[in-house]
């Protein structure tokens, strides 16, 4: 790997110990004005749905479409109420990991924009579920295989095999390695959320991720 790759990669977005609230405070400079508000949980869910609406041939600010990291699912609601029916009254699209998906169930409901009971309906108001997290569809959709040979690509191979070798991970499943592995560095996560985005067919997608920006 360059030594500039991590930083050509993340040209753009915030990093660092404060990229959770300084990520946050960025997009909403722009949301006000938004069209469209997606709310994702974290920066490298941002950084998988820009990449992704790149690669399909879309230019997301000049569609008005502002993705908004809210730092965790917690923070779904109030942005929710500040962009929503009661607030500017864009329309709002987003992504949740399954484990919070009641959470943006109530915070929808709570802020006028309907009352999902499931999954399905959840869909319909532009809200899309990962199975565990945006990460773990990133890896399943890829296969180990194709993840390991990005991780080659961009000189992360044996850092990730000194994992595979430590006694609590030793002979755990690969995909549930990855995870681990990916979030073990501040920059990691973010860096191959944009990695695997740009090395995944567009047929093979993961269909929370591809069924949101057909929503939007």
């Amino acid at each position: 790997m360059r030594a500039d790759d991590g930083e050509d990669l993340l040209a753009g977005y915030v990093t660092g110990p404060a990229a959770a609230t300084e990520a946050t405070a960025v997009a909403l400079a722009r949301a006000e004005s938004a069209r469209v508000v997606v709310l994702v949980e974290g920066v490298s869910d941002q950084i998988a749905v820009e990449t992704l609406a790149a690669r399909r041939g879309r230019d997301l600010q000049a569609e008005h479409i502002v993705v908004l990291p809210v730092g965790g699912a917690h923070g779904v609601a109030r942005h929710l109420r500040r962009f929503g029916p009661e607030g500017t009254g864009a329309r709002l699209a987003g992504l949740c990991d399954a484990g919070e998906a009641h959470i943006v169930q109530r915070g929808l409901a709570a802020a006028g924009v309907g009352a999902p009971g499931s999954r399905a309906e959840l869909g319909r108001l532009g809200f899309f579920v990962c199975v565990e997290d945006l990460e773990d569809e990133l890896i399943r959709a890829a296969g180990p295989a194709q993840v390991t040979e990005v991780l080659a690509a961009h000189g992360d191979l044996g850092a990730f095999r000194t994992i595979q070798q430590q006694p609590a991970w030793r002979g755990r499943d690969e995909a549930a390695q990855l995870r681990r592995f990916f979030g073990a560095g501040s920059q990691r996560k973010l860096r191959y959320a944009r990695l695997l985005t740009e090395a995944i067919a567009l047929d093979r997608m993961p269909q929370p991720l591809t069924a949101l920006l057909t929503a939007v």
